[in-house]
C-alpha cells in the first residue's frame, strides 16, 4: 500500500530511542522529511545522521524549550505529520505522587505536547491536510499496577485528542491516539526491572509473567506499533480521526 506521504515533512517527539525511534524509522522509510526531536543531543544526532533527517533538542518540562521548538519547526514551513510520543514517570505508589511531581509531569507529558500540537496546527490548516497521531498507554483502558500517575496523565490525554479530533476534522486533520501494549522497548525493561525488584524475583521471571497476560504470547516489536502509527499518518487513513486504535497483542482485557 502506498501511503501517500513521500515528501511530507514529520515531527516525531521522542524519537532519540524506543518507539520515537521506531516511528521516526518508518515514517522515513516511506520518503517523509523527518524532523527528530528528544533530550538527549548526542543520541538524538545519531539517529538523524542513520535517517538523513533533522535533529531539534526539547525539554517538553521547559515551556520555553516548547517555544524554542515550535518557531524552530515553523521556520520551517511547519509539519504535515505531528507523532506526540513523551517518557513516563517512574514506577511507584500514586499515595506517594506529592502536589509538586504531579504538575511537573503534567507539563512534561501533557501540557507540552496540548502546547505544541496548538502552535503546529495553522500550518496544517492552511494546507488542509495534517495528522496528529499521539502515543499513549494501555493504562488508559486498563490501568497498569504501580503506574497509577501515568494511568491518570495519559487518561487526559486521550480526552483532550478526542476533543481536539472533532474541532479540526473539518479542515481535513485527523486526530489520532495509539495504545501500546509491552512493546519491547527500553522503558519496558526498565519496568520489568522496577517490578523485579519490588517483588525481589528475576527480571525475567518479572517477563515471563507478563507475556503470560498476552494472548499472543510475546512481547511486541517497535517496528509493528510503528507500521500502525505510519498507517494513521498517512493519506488512506483519512476517514480515521477521533480514535484510540491498540497495538497490544489482545493483553487489554475489556471490549
Amino acid at each position: 500500500m502506498d501511503l501517500g506521504i513521500a515528501g511530507k515533512r514529520a515531527l516525531v517527539l521522542g524519537a532519540s530511542r524506543g518507539l520515537g525511534r521506531a516511528i521516526a524509522t518508518a515514517l522515513a522509510a516511506e520518503g517523509a522529511e523527518v524532523v527528530l526531536a528528544a533530550r538527549n543531543r548526542e543520541r538524538l544526532g545519531e539517529v538523524a545522521a542513520a535517517l538523513r533527517g533533522h535533529a531539534e533538542t526539547v525539554d517538553l518540562g521547559d515551556p520555553q524549550s516548547i517555544e524554542r521548538l515550535a518557531q524552530a519547526v515553523l521556520a520551517r514551513g511547519g509539519v504535515d505529520i505531528l507523532v506526540n510520543n513523551t517518557g513516563g514517570p517512574p514506577t511507584g505508589s500514586i499515595l506517594q505522587v506529592d502536589a509538586a511531581t504531579w504538575r511537573n509531569w503534567y507539563q512534561a507529558m501533557a501540557i507540552g505536547i496540548f502546547e505544541l500540537t496548538r502552535q503546529l496546527l495553522p500550518p496544517m490548516r492552511d494546507k488542509g491536510w495534517g495528522r496528529v497521531v499521539t502515543v499513549v498507554s494501555s493504562g488508559v483502558e486498563q490501568p497498569i499496577p504501580n503506574l497509577g500517575q501515568s494511568n491518570a496523565v495519559r487518561a487526559s490525554i486521550v480526552g483532550w485528542s478526542k476533543s481536539l479530533a472533532n474541532e479540526v476534522a473539518a479542515a481535513g486533520i485527523t486526530v489520532n491516539c495509539v495504545v501500546p501494549g509491552r512493546i519491547h522497548t527500553e522503558r519496558v525493561d526498565e519496568i520489568d526491572a522496577a517490578n523485579a525488584k519490588r517483588q525481589g524475583i528475576d527480571v525475567a521471571a518479572v517477563a515471563a509473567q507478563s507475556r503470560a497476560t498476552i494472548p499472543l504470547g510475546r512481547y511486541g516489536k517497535p517496528e509493528e506499533f510503528a507500521a500502525v502509527v505510519a498507517f494513521l499518518a498517512s493519506a488512506p487513513a483519512a476517514y480515521v480521526t477521533g480514535s484510540l486504535v491498540r497495538v497490544d497483542g489482545g493483553l487489554i482485557k475489556s471490549i
